[in-house]
């Protein structure tokens, strides 16, 4: 029996995809698939497989070094996995072991920019057939279940900043590149339009050739593209994807932000999807999260108020207080980067403290919609475009079931969202992982363990930069003192 049929892996609906995704190999001239994880930054990482070893692949899996798993954002293995337990107290994970991608074949797709090329997303396994724990994808899943379990489905849509810029210098001299721990230098770009130009249409004619390139291939992806819009700071802009049930739009969030960068750089344009360049008159990114639970009953949406005047149904507001209350831990898994924190200032459009809003862009949650509005829903503005959208999505889960089991209310809607009396969001991601260790609830379901290895990895992360000399500092105190 191959490894998927032993363990039971593949649903009915999984094995006819599966069929489905050989046949394309040979009616398009398929010649290699790329076999894809998720890794704990939300980065893909995998192997590419020739046609002719595809069907042996899907069946038993591709093997990947654990140490994956255990690598900070500048590839630097951070757990000493060649000592017992390999840092992690799992037998498992010693000594750059080996785990297994198994695909998922419903997610398989085309490349329409890499030529011949399929691309398929795995979950993690271990050798033995266990689940690969730190897997977060599978992570969302789990909190997938548990919100049916209380009778909803998750409805989620995207609204994602970012910036392209054109490449000026790659930095690709032996010189110029780096090692784990220490990335090489950094590129050099050029702005495509000059800035400060929100949705004006001059400014967004600067931007149409690089948006009619990635436009046009991840329509070919089956992405459900919904608008390009230029932003406001210079080469910035923002694209929205329609909405998707259960794990649906994290994966195309995994896939649409590998996609732009790869798209971008083969025609000479760099995207980025860091928070804060520092570049001279950028704009922070963010991502906003719209989201709505869909009850397994009927099929309605649970947001909607029952009667006229009200913001939300009664799920719909303790889901709101959840989010509120878990905000400053869940803020470790939508904003993970130290630059991310950059972004949370006052008067910015951008939060900067745990309140709600009616149809407000400085509140951490804006409420959209209202009584006879089927589309009412949530946005929360805290992420930033670099976050894992399992993690980001897992966190707004278990916040939000958390809101409904002790029938929170979230007070009223803060219409001076930068005066309003609330808690802060954490200033520092050192901050908010703190915050994410003190959170009882989120520990509790994500798991002690989970939450302990991430904190660690993104620690690794903090003691390197604090490491660092910075600009700042050079120009606070080399001439003073």
């Amino acid at each position: 029996m191959s490894f998927v049929e032993r363990h039971a892996l593949w649903s009915e609906a999984q094995r006819a995809a599966a069929k489905r995704l050989l046949e394309a190999i040979e009616s398009r001239r398929i010649e290699v698939v790329r076999f894809s994880f998720a890794d704990q930054h939300g980065i893909l990482r995998g192997k590419t497989i020739a046609a002719a070893d595809v069907k042996r692949t899907l069946e038993n899996g591709v093997t990947i070094t654990t140490t994956m798993l255990a690598k900070d954002t500048s590839h630097k293995t951070v757990f000493p996995v060649f000592t017992p337990g390999g840092g992690f107290g799992m037998r498992e994970m010693e000594g750059a072991a080996d785990f297994l991608m198994v695909a998922d074949p419903e997610t398989f797709r085309m490349l329409p920019w890499a030529p011949a090329t399929g691309w398929v997303l795995c979950d993690a396994y271990f050798p033995g057939g266990k689940p690969v724990p730190f897997d977060t994808r599978r992570l969302l899943r789990n909190a997938l279940q548990r919100l049916g379990e209380a009778g909803y489905d998750f409805l989620a849509g995207l609204e994602i900043e970012f910036h392209v810029f054109r490449l000026a210098d790659a930095h690709l001299r032996p010189a110029d590149a780096g090692q784990p721990g220490q990335p090489g230098t950094p590129l050099e770009v050029n702005l495509l339009t000059p800035g400060y130009q929100y949705l004006t249409e001059q400014r967004y004619d600067l931007l149409d050739p690089v948006a009619t390139l990635l436009r046009r291939d991840l329509a070919q992806l089956g992405l459900p593209l919904r608008s390009f819009e230029v932003e406001f700071g210079p080469s910035q802009m923002e694209i929205t994807l329609g909405a998707l049930p259960g794990a649906g739009s994290a994966d195309a969030m995994v896939l649409f932000r590998s996609a732009v960068k790869q798209i971008a750089r083969r025609h000479g344009y760099h995207a980025t999807f860091m928070c804060r360049p520092n570049l001279p008159n950028v704009m922070s990114s963010g991502w906003h999260l719209h989201h709505s639970l869909t009850r397994r009953a009927d099929g309605s949406n649970a947001f909607v108020p029952e009667r006229e005047g009200e913001d939300l149904s009664r799920t719909g507001r303790q889901w709101l207080a959840g989010l509120l209350a878990h905000a400053r831990g869940a803020s470790a898994l939508s904003t993970p980067t130290i630059n991310g924190y950059k972004r949370y200032r006052p008067y910015s459009l951008a939060p900067d403290r745990a309140i709600w809003g009616r149809d407000n862009r400085g509140a951490l949650v804006r409420v959209i919609g209202g009584f006879g509005d089927p589309d009412t829903h949530i946005e929360n503005r805290a992420g930033e475009p670099a976050a894992n959208p399992y993690l980001y999505f897992a966190s707004q889960i278990y916040a939000g079931l958390d809101g409904i089991a002790r029938q929170l209310d979230p007070g009223p809607s803060a219409d001076t969202p930068y005066e309003t009396r609330a808690e802060f969001l954490p200033h520092t991601l050192s901050e908010a992982l703190a915050c994410l260790r003190a959170d009882a609830h989120l520990v509790a379901d994500l798991g002690a363990g989970f939450v302990d290895y991430y904190c660690k990895i993104k620690e690794a992360e903090i003691a390197r930069f604090n490491l660092e000399v910075t600009e700042w500092e050079q120009r606070e105190y080399f001439e003073l003192f």
